[in-house]
């Protein structure tokens, strides 16, 4: 990959997408001349102004996880503000996909509100994860009710690191039972970027094999710069 960055979005998403393709770009030792494609993916696609063309960020995990592990699977893909079910067949054709929209649990929205009430670092709840020795199982998938549970068994001098992988289990809980998974599950996102004890977990509650891609919070983008090659060559493929 020759040049990426990630910031928040902020209120502005046309200023940041044209900052993070500037710094992309002087990563990768180019200009806007170098560019022959641009292709454009997820909430802030339509603003996205040097793009020639989008595709939808179900389409773009689909083709970069394919690109690694070109075979029949599942995608689990866990975002900042949803996550995504998506199933492709052997020749990496969607066949399915659903999206949790309606609630935070299960997306990293949901770990940013618990590090805050655990008043951690966001950043340190994947080590103290792998610490536990007696996880703390919560039993509610709501956020609000989980952090009534997490402050109780703070309460009750439970140790922070079995609260912590108690989290963990608890959105990825809410994650698996959106559908059936088939044998090979990759999980993308930068929530699993930056919580890789996730994979592992998941793991050992689904007995699944468990495959995660170079760079997993860029998959998408990763996809979408392969539409852009695909589109150089041939046209058609630009449609969504």
């Amino acid at each position: 990959m020759a040049g990426s960055v990630v910031l928040k979005s902020g209120i502005d998403f046309q200023a940041t997408a044209d900052r993070c393709l500037e710094l992309a770009l002087a990563q990768a030792g180019g200009d806007m001349d170098s560019v022959r494609t641009c292709v454009s993916t997820g909430y802030g696609r339509k603003n996205v102004v040097p793009a020639k063309f989008t595709k939808t960020e179900i389409a773009c995990h689909g083709k970069g996880c394919f690109h690694f592990f070109p075979m029949a699977m599942t995608i689990i893909d866990i975002g900042g503000q949803d996550n995504k079910v998506i199933k492709l067949d052997s020749s990496g054709r969607r066949i399915d996909f659903k999206m949790n929209r309606k609630c935070a649990a299960g997306t990293g929205a949901f770990l940013e509100e618990m590090a805050q009430r655990l008043d951690i670092a966001l950043q340190d709840m994947d080590g103290l994860a792998r610490q536990s020795k007696q996880m703390v199982e919560l039993g509610s998938f709501c956020t609000v009710f989980s952090a009534t549970e997490v402050l109780e068994n703070i309460r009750q001098g439970r140790k922070l690191e079995d609260i912590v992988k108690g989290v963990y289990h608890s959105m990825l809980k809410r994650v698996l039972e959106m559908d059936r998974l088939q044998d090979i599950v990759v999980m993308t996102g930068g929530v699993v970027a930056h919580n890789p004890y996730l994979a592992e977990m998941a793991t050992e509650m689904t007995g699944n094999k468990i495959l995660v891609p170079p760079f997993p919070q860029l998959t998408g983008a990763f996809g979408a710069a392969l539409f852009g090659l695909e589109a150089e060559h041939n046209p058609i493929s630009r449609k969504s």
